[in-house]
């Protein structure tokens, strides 16, 4: 049985050995302005993709950190979502193309991780009968395990304009059990968790034009990615990624911290699986630079590194806790990042310092939202009122994700547009006031400090301390 850590190694020395040049993984901080945080293990080379830049290099292979948050409700309560996440790839600047891609996919698989062939099923863009041929005639893959699928699942783009092309996936069938019956098949409606996706091969050879058409790229690309705790997953035999090697020695400590034992309850699961997932996430991105704050990256941080913090909460952990998490995430890690080694004192004095932070935030709110639920409910109602979800943030600087997530465990909603409605409200009775106040000659000094300096913001609600410029 293959650890996580060797996975990760055998691929690079794999395609390493197919004269691909190995470049380390990427910040998640991106160079690209258009993006917040490194989202897929493309995003290094999409100059070189868009033709922006000529590749150093037309063989490339790397295992690359990402974080996405757009599922983070998921995290926990799936067996595969994640903020974090490592993606495996190889790619190809107007060197090889399908037919490679494909074998060398094949045979990394069957051959070095050894999955079962008569698990894999393949899916291809619907009318890319050339890479369906490969699959069968070359590869050996029976007719009836290639499955064609519309653009949705089969098809990837940039953007609305600029490069695209179809993409073939690799699945892998985890049993009937899983599915809807004996008649269950890849791309069957009842979307089930039977076939799990691990690996995407992307076929970059059009560019899609502003009426919509598609122009052949002058180079046609590959562009390839495996998910390394979804591969840890089937060759360890577990149904569940966080049951792998890379993750369930950090479940573990969190169980051990919080006086709590993984597979009692489905409840105490999702809480060890939330903080299990968000302390490599927080481990991670302040490694790479990022600091809590409430815009940005540094609010993608805030938000993950709370979400922890209260789960632990749940879990009957009153203490600082997630800071000292950051030792099990570098022990596990340091094989394949060894830089967190000598970063990583500073990671938990960060972590820690949010900790202490929030916690007194954290404990008034959580009293103060279950209160107001508890009123609802008392009404025979199911919505919290915005004015009230509002109040919570505005006077007690209590987040409004924080707010929606424990509605939604005790059954009751809430609406983002109205609370919106009332933040703008709000902003609009500030610049009211000040502008009475400006009519009447008052405080015109800081009218000329606002168009000298710029405006201020204030942190209070959040923070108990800030960094300060002091003008004389």
């Amino acid at each position: 049985m293959l650890t996580g850590n060797e996975v990760r190694s055998k691929f690079i020395e794999f395609f390493k050995d197919k004269l691909h040049k190995h470049y380390e993984s990427a910040s998640l901080i991106p160079d690209d302005e258009t993006l917040l945080l490194t989202v897929a293990g493309m995003v290094p080379f999409k100059p070189f993709f868009l033709g922006q830049k000529e590749a150093p290099h037309s063989r490339v292979t790397t295992y690359q950190k990402c974080i996405r948050t757009n599922d983070l409700d998921n995290v926990g309560r799936t067996a595969r979502h994640h903020t974090f996440f490592e993606m495996l790839g190889n790619f190809s600047f107007g060197d090889y193309f399908k037919k490679e891609s494909i074998l060398w996919s094949w045979e990394f698989i069957t051959e070095v991780l050894k999955i079962d062939k008569s698990k894999l099923w393949i899916s291809v863009y619907k009318d890319d009968q050339e890479s369906a041929d490969i699959w069968h005639d070359v590869v050996g893959v029976s007719r009836d395990r290639i499955v064609f699928l519309g653009e949705d699942d089969n098809w990837w783009a940039a953007g609305p304009t600029g490069s695209c092309g179809p993409c073939s996936e690799i699945h892998v069938d985890q049993g009937e059990h899983m599915g809807c019956g004996p008649d269950c098949r890849l791309g069957c409606e009842c979307d089930s968790d039977r076939f799990l996706e691990i690996w995407n091969l992307v076929f970059t050879e059009w560019n899609r034009m502003e009426d919509g058409s598609l122009q052949p790229l002058p180079k046609k690309n590959i562009d390839t990615g495996a998910g390394l705790e979804r591969i840890a997953a089937i060759v360890q035999n577990k149904k569940n990624n966080f049951e792998t090697d890379l993750l369930f020695p950090i479940l573990e400590e969190v169980a051990k911290m919080c006086g709590k034992k993984y597979g009692e309850t489905e409840k105490i699961d999702f809480s060890l699986k939330v903080i299990t997932d968000h302390a490599r996430a927080v481990t991670f991105l302040i490694g790479d630079g990022v600091l809590p704050s409430n815009e940005g990256r540094g609010y993608v941080l805030r938000r993950i590194l709370r979400r922890a913090i209260r789960h632990g909460r749940l879990l009957g952990n009153e203490a600082l806790f997630l800071n000292k998490l950051v030792d099990k995430v570098v022990d596990i890690m340091k094989s394949g990042y060894p830089e967190l080694v000598e970063k990583k004192d500073y990671i938990k004095k960060v972590v820690l310092i949010e900790e202490e932070k929030f916690s007194k935030t954290l404990d008034q709110g959580i009293k103060l939202v279950n209160d107001e639920i508890n009123i609802v409910k008392s009404r025979g109602e199911s919505k919290l009122p915005a004015e009230v979800v509002f109040k919570l943030h505005d006077t007690f600087g209590f987040p409004y994700e924080l707010t929606e997530e424990i509605c939604l465990e005790n059954g009751v909603s809430l609406s983002y547009e109205e609370y919106k409605v009332k933040m703008e409200e709000q902003k609009e009775r500030a610049r009211s006031s000040r502008e009475v106040i400006f009519e009447k000659g008052q405080d015109d000094f800081i009218e000329t400090f606002y168009d000298k300096y710029g405006r201020t913001t204030f942190w209070g609600y959040d923070e108990i301390e800030s960094e300060a410029v002091v003008y004389l």
